[in-house]
């Protein structure tokens, strides 16, 4: 019988101490590095949530980043904005002082400041972000805003405002500088003025009519197109008895014009002679008042219109809103009166009846929203077949949003939009809408620029798309959707921030245009109403660049954008909270304490200390110390 040797490197306790001796290797690399093991499949099973918490850590490092990128767009635009506030300031200032000095070119200091201003605006909405036009929308590798020498001058084959706006003032004007108003007299006691084309959108328009003159008689405003007549009937009007005329001015505003009847000498302003010769003579009482009445007209064609004008081709130039015009329409009643806002939609009263006129059922669809007739009791998208066309008008206005309230003058419906390109109006009853003086279906908007349709301009009666041939003043995106949409960012899992900007929002362009206006008009400098000019023109630019309730305003789009700037501080303070909460997981999951290490390593040491004291002994054993 043979007794085999000890072989200690394949024995169980030289197995035992090689694992001490690579435990003890592990845990001197775990205190010098501080991690459990240099692999995942060290690692543990915790190792799962430090691989989760390490990937919503890089989420959150890409969030930060964007939150950086997205701070310095909406400061830079902030300050663009204020910038913005600056000049709307300045040049405001300049159009409310009264002093109307006219230098060679025919413009004041107010103007000269106006038009260095609309320079710095132009540069301030061609602002960049790196290679982001901030104030494009989607548009943002494309200049925002046309070089402010092209938008006012015009290019080799474009016209500027500066030409929109010339055209504008000779159309409104007219060639005998009435403002489009014809005056006669039709017989030699009595004077007549009329508009000189029905459904013209230009000069001025004949609103109201009131007399006190004694024993004269006032008919109109009436026909089409609409005109007002007064006849003294052979009779003198009394010292202090009145003739009142209202107009509407093309921007919407009203002016009236007021004569008194007068016996003083010489006859005061404002005023026209009652005849004193012996035996009187009404018919030069007639003839004073139609006199008095062209000198007045022909002045306020010459100051307020010509200013309500520039102001109008303001508009026309800038504005992405614009109308659909309906031809002038009479009613089937013997007195061929025009359709005015009261006239039912359904043609049931003889005196304003519509033929074919809309029924129970039918249909008309603005821009995809239908609105439904009913016999009555109309709510929401109804209405009544009594109602009027002015209801029918407020209705389409509430769909179509229009800052601008559409109008029915001189039998001529006008529809007003913000948005050109999208109106769009259908009926089931095709006739009924041709009724209301539109002869297309569907109904749409002339698309802006616009432009006098021909010429000469002083004989123009309609405006039309000028597009090919004037220079876009805007060329960012002028799509559909809000403007902070057009710039969008994930800054936390579930959180987005909108921080796009258009330099054809409202506010922008209503302040870009007025001080356009300003900045670009001018007149004679000895002129007669050139003083008059410009200060009817100033008080419009200052009103003109005064926010009222209900528009918005530079203030409004800043404080969007501080809005996004507090989401994205809220999402930081979120993160960085998490951040310290998944540090701390991965830290448990994956780094070593150095005190239990240590405590591992001594332990482990007296465990190989007693592995070798063994090992030692079993090395001196022998067979006769085993007998």
């Amino acid at each position: 019988m043979s007794i085999s040797s000890i072989n200690y490197s394949s024995s169980v306790l030289g197995s035992q101490i090689r694992n001490i001796n690579q435990q003890l290797t592990d845990l001197s690399t775990q205190l010098s590095t501080g991690k459990l093991s240099q692999n995942y499949s060290g690692m543990g099973t915790n190792e799962g949530f430090a691989i989760a918490g390490r990937a919503q850590l890089s989420n959150i490092a890409a969030y930060t980043d964007t939150m950086t990128n997205v701070n310095v767009s909406i400061n830079l635009a902030n300050t663009a904005l204020q910038s913005l506030t600056t000049i709307r300031n300045t040049v405001q200032t300049g159009s409310a002082n009264t002093a109307q000095d006219l230098n060679v070119n025919g413009q004041t200091v107010a103007q000269n400041t106006a038009a260095a201003q609309f320079g710095s605006m132009v540069g301030v909405l061609n602002t960049q972000s790196g290679n982001r036009y901030l104030f494009s929308g989607t548009a943002f590798n494309t200049q925002s805003v046309a070089d402010a020498g092209d938008i006012i001058n015009g290019t080799t084959t474009q016209a500027g405002f500066k030409t929109v706006m010339a055209e504008r003032q000779a159309a409104d004007l007219g060639a005998g500088g009435m403002g489009r108003l014809v005056q006669t007299q039709p017989t030699p006691s009595s004077v007549q003025v009329s508009e000189d084309a029905a459904g013209s959108p230009f000069g001025l328009k004949i609103a109201a009519v009131s007399s006190t003159l004694t024993g004269a008689t006032v008919t109109g405003p009436s026909g089409s197109p609409v005109s007002f007549s007064v006849d003294l009937n052979g009779v003198n009007p009394n010292n202090g008895d009145k003739l009142s005329v209202q107009f509407t001015l093309p921007d919407g505003t009203t002016e009236q014009i007021d004569l008194t009847a007068s016996t003083a000498t010489p006859t005061p302003l404002g005023s026209f002679a009652i005849d004193a010769s012996t035996p009187v003579n009404p018919t030069n009482t007639a003839t004073n008042l139609n006199t008095a009445l062209n000198t007045a007209i022909k002045k306020l064609a010459n100051t307020s219109l010509v200013a309500a004008s520039a102001i109008v081709a303001g508009d026309n130039f800038f504005n992405t809103a614009s109308s659909a015009i309906g031809t002038p329409v009479n009613n089937q009643a013997a007195t061929a009166a025009p359709v005015t806002g009261a006239t039912t939609l359904s043609g049931a009263s003889p005196s304003d009846s519509i033929s074919p006129g809309f029924v129970a059922g039918d249909t008309i669809t603005v821009n995809g929203t239908t609105l439904t007739f009913v016999n009555s009791g109309a709510t929401a998208n109804q209405l009544n077949v009594g109602d009027s066309i002015q209801t029918l008008l407020g209705k389409i206005d509430q769909i179509t949003g229009t800052s601008k309230p559409s109008t029915v003058h001189g039998g001529a419906i006008t529809i007003n939009t913000d948005d050109a390109a999208s109106l769009n109006i259908t009926s089931s009853n095709t006739g009924a809408l041709g009724s209301l003086g539109f002869a297309s279906t569907p109904v749409t908007a002339t698309q802006p620029p616009l432009r006098v349709g021909t010429s000469p301009a002083s004989s123009a009666t309609t405006l039309v798309n000028g597009s090919a041939t004037t220079v876009k003043w805007y060329q960012g995106n002028d799509g559909p959707g809000s403007p902070r949409s057009t710039a969008v960012a994930r800054v936390d899992d579930s959180v987005t921030v909108q921080y796009g900007a258009q330099a054809d929002e409202d506010a922008i362009r209503q302040q870009l245009q007025a001080i356009a206006v300003f900045g670009t008009f001018s007149t004679s400098p000895t002129g007669q109403y050139s003083g008059g000019q410009v200060a009817a023109l100033s008080l419009r630019v200052t009103q003109a660049l005064t926010k009222q309730p209900g528009q918005q305003r530079i203030e409004d789009i800043q404080t969007d954008l501080a809005m996004a700037q507090n989401t994205m501080k809220d999402a930081g303070t979120r993160q960085t909270q998490a951040k310290a909460q998944l540090q701390t997981i991965i830290d448990q999951a994956e780094s070593a304490s150095p005190d239990q290490v240590a405590s591992e390593i001594l332990a482990l040491q007296n465990a190989l200390q007693a592995s070798y004291q063994v090992t030692s002994n079993l090395s001196q054993l022998s067979l006769v110390k085993f007998l």
